[in-house]
C-alpha cells in the first residue's frame, strides 16, 4: 500500500497475455542509486522476473485427465476379458 508518496514504478507488458496484462514493480528509494546499476539493467530484470512468473504459472491438467479416453476403454476391455476368462477356467 502507497501512502501519499511519490514512488517509482516499472510497468512491464506480460509476455503471456492470457495470465495477467501488465506487472507493476515498485523500485526501493536506493535502487538507482547504488553503485553500478543501470535503468536497463533495473528493466531487464523486471522483465526478467515477469517473464520467469508467466512460465512457471502454466496449467498443468492431472494425469488422469491427460491419458486418452481410448485407453480407457481398452483397460475396461481387457478388464472384461480377464475376468471372463476367469470364470470360465474356473467354472
Amino acid at each position: 500500500m502507497v501512502k501519499g508518496i511519490s514512488r517509482r514504478v516499472i510497468v512491464v507488458d506480460s509476455p503471456d497475455p492470457k495470465l495477467f496484462e501488465q506487472a507493476i514493480f515498485i523500485l526501493r528509494n536506493d535502487a538507482l542509486t547504488k553503485e553500478g546499476v543501470t535503468p536497463q539493467q533495473v528493466l531487464g530484470e523486471a522483465c526478467r522476473i515477469a517473464r520467469g512468473y508467466a512460465a512457471g504459472q502454466t496449467f498443468r491438467p492431472p494425469l488422469w485427465r491427460r491419458i486418452p479416453r481410448w485407453c480407457y476403454i481398452a483397460a475396461a476391455a481387457l478388464a472384461a476379458v480377464a475376468a471372463w476368462l476367469v470364470f470360465t477356467l474356473v467354472l
